[in-house]
């Protein structure tokens, strides 16, 4: 399988040859969701915390006698019926929502992932991405050259004027090879990757 090699002005100048198992795989939607679902459930902190009736700071008088009034008995304002009152089931703080992924699966998940992004024309791949000084203007500027806004940039070895010069950007991220999840891969309209970064999946996950 080949890719293109797009230059600074986003032209395409040459193709470069790819592994079919990591950027030529059939398109896994049940498997793509399951490994979001579980890459999102494992960033999750679990520290949320709920009161039940018995931590509820409330008078522990009964409301109102027990007949006679017309209305239904109660007890205590810290039930959960009543507004303010505590929760039937809480969320304990130290709820545990991580969800196991086999390593085949993720590869798999991923391989998937670059190869429709392959097949939909939003994985490009340059030669190099350095910058001559860590300015934001000059990266910004080489983005609109390529035609690019919204944009993953995978490289082999992050630079620091790469990396200085993209942090003020709302919609650009660089990252290692090993450092692109599979939700970044899919919410950025396109991934930009070196021919080294390119070696280095294929080596990851072939």
């Amino acid at each position: 399988m080949e890719l293109k090699v797009i230059s600074d002005s986003g032209q395409a100048s040459q193709t470069v040859q790819v592994s079919d198992v990591v950027f030529g795989r059939e398109y896994n939607e049940p498997l793509i969701h399951q490994l979001v679902v579980a890459y999102q459930a494992n960033a999750r902190q679990g520290t949320r915390q709920q009161k039940d009736r018995s931590e509820v700071r409330a008078s522990t008088r009964k409301p109102w006698k027990q007949k006679g009034t017309g209305r239904a008995r109660a007890g205590a304002v810290s039930s959960p019926l009543w507004r303010g009152g505590g929760k039937t089931f809480p969320n304990s703080p130290n709820e545990n929502f991580t969800q196991k992924l086999n390593k085949k699966m993720f590869r798999a998940g991923v391989c998937s992932i670059l190869s429709q992004l392959s097949r939909e024309g939003r994985l490009v791949v340059v030669e190099s991405l350095g910058l001559e000084a860590p300015k934001t203007k000059l990266l910004d500027q080489k983005l609109k050259g390529m035609g690019l806004d919204s944009v993953l940039m995978i490289v082999d070895s992050v630079d620091e004027n790469l990396y200085l010069a993209s942090r003020n950007l709302p919609n650009v991220a660089v990252v290692e090879p090993r450092y692109a999840d599979p939700l970044s891969l899919i919410y950025f309209k396109k991934v930009v990757a070196t021919r080294a970064a390119i070696d280095k999946l294929q080596e990851m996950y072939a």
